[in-house]
């Protein structure tokens, strides 16, 4: 499948869903900005996916992005972050959301697994009551020590 084709608006999104679903395949659901792709992404992606059949990974619009992070990021527009998000093997679809949280693509999607990094609690994790409440489960993953986008930015603008 061509990169481009699994970029998905959540409309298309549900109905994708609901096949995996009906062929008995579990879905894995995370979100992020993804601004600069990076070992530490790659590596939690990859032990996300592992945790079921297929991954389906949001992304901030880069209008959310600037609002989270401020006015100098994203610095890789929302296009280019889902694509590179889209050549992963390991992820079967991506979309956007333009909000602060995704708690509306949670909503609609009903993942039968949620998973955040394991900087977040359990329980502050958006749309973990309603996976929850769905039958679904919520998990964290360690993240890779040293590798953030932030740690990065800063670097490039120390010079290093």
């Amino acid at each position: 499948m061509k990169t481009k084709q699994k970029i998905v608006e959540l409309g298309d999104l549900v109905r994708l869903r609901k096949s995996w679903s009906e062929k008995g395949e579990k879905v894995v659901f995370t979100n992020g900005c993804f601004d600069i792709l990076h070992l530490g992404h790659v590596d939690y992606l990859e032990k996300a996916a592992e945790l079921g059949d297929r991954l389906i990974v949001a992304i901030n619009t880069d209008a959310s992005v600037k609002r989270l992070k401020g006015e100098e990021r994203p610095l890789n527009d929302e296009y280019a972050r889902a694509r590179l998000l889209a050549s992963l093997s390991f992820v079967d679809a991506v979309t956007y959301f333009s909000q602060d949280t995704p708690l509306e693509v949670i909503t609609e999607i009903l993942p039968d697994i949620l998973v955040k990094g394991s900087d977040y609690l359990t329980e502050n994790i958006v749309g973990s009551d309603i996976v929850i409440k769905n039958g679904g489960v919520v998990k964290t993953i360690d993240l890779v020590d040293g590798y953030s986008t932030t740690g990065l930015v800063n670097k490039i603008k120390k010079g290093l």
